[in-house]
């Protein structure tokens, strides 16, 4: 299927690459790299474009943030969701409590090896550092509690994570049993991302919300507000940015008035003599 898919996506560069400039290999992934490196070896120098994927993941919080257990809990949950494979991508391997969580149960369960396979040297080589950009979708968070599930439940991404997700009764009820409307954990999501794979280029490729009333006529209001609150959590600079506001607009503004006060000064004195 590698094969198969990168010569779409070659075909694809070559007849479209001279006006389409942003590529996004999968929504969802699971199979990418190849694409980028045809891309990045073919026609990157010619087309000037760039190739990435886009990744869908919750925000997970920790049910009590005293509690190192539920903290790691939550860190499992965004691992095993959003640093699948974002990981390997931006860092070269799977997340290390991927790793970690996977063989223990694997060996309990009398595996000779961990359920989750092993990149070689070559293939991290390969892998690290395709993606242009970070593409995210994201639509809802949970709150996440430490759980231990017992190996003789049978292997399973869900109790190889050893957590339980919740949602908060207050939150925002849109009408999908799945989708609660937690601005602020699109936010978090978006620091994480930041502070854990360089700080890339972020596209949002995917957010929104369903409505739950039954109209006979188009009624938007509940997902304006859903997308103006989750608009407004990006549009919240982080100190980071705060910093590098300071630096390049702040001090040069302060230092450009400075002389003018100076100037000023200046020709009220000689005119007074």
């Amino acid at each position: 299927m590698i094969d198969f898919f990168n010569d779409y996506a070659n075909l694809c560069f070559e007849k479209f690459g001279d006006r389409v400039k942003h590529w996004i290999t999968f929504n969802n992934p699971w199979a990418h790299a190849t694409a980028w490196h045809t891309y990045d070896r073919l026609w990157r120098s010619r087309q000037k474009g760039m190739v990435g994927i886009s990744i869908t993941s919750e925000w997970g919080e920790p049910v009590d943030i005293t509690s190192q257990k539920d903290i790691e809990a939550a860190e499992r949950y965004i691992q095993f969701n959003l640093g699948w494979f974002a990981n390997p991508i931006f860092n070269g391997d799977y997340p290390q409590v991927m790793k970690d969580c996977i063989g223990r149960k694997s060996s309990l369960e009398g595996l000779s090896s961990s359920r989750l396979p092993a990149f070689t040297p070559l293939e991290k080589h390969f892998i690290k550092g395709t993606s242009d950009f970070f593409g995210l979708g994201h639509f809802t968070t949970r709150y996440i509690t430490h759980k231990n599930y017992h190996y003789s439940k049978g292997p399973s991404y869900h109790t190889d994570r050893d957590l339980v997700e919740l949602v908060d009764p207050q939150w925002p009820d849109p009408g999908s049993e799945w989708l609660y409307a937690v601005p602020w954990g699109f936010r978090r999501i978006l620091n994480f991302i930041k502070s854990r794979y360089g700080n890339p280029r972020i596209y949002v490729t995917e957010n929104g919300v369903s409505e739950k009333w039954q109209c006979t006529e188009l009624c938007d209001k509940w997902r304006i507000q859903y997308m103006n609150n989750y608009v407004n959590e990006i549009l919240k600079d982080p100190l980071i940015n705060h910093m590098e506001m300071v630096t390049e607009i702040v001090v040069p503004t302060v230092c450009t008035l400075c002389i003018l006060l100076s100037a000023i000064l200046l020709m009220f004195l000689l005119r007074r003599q």
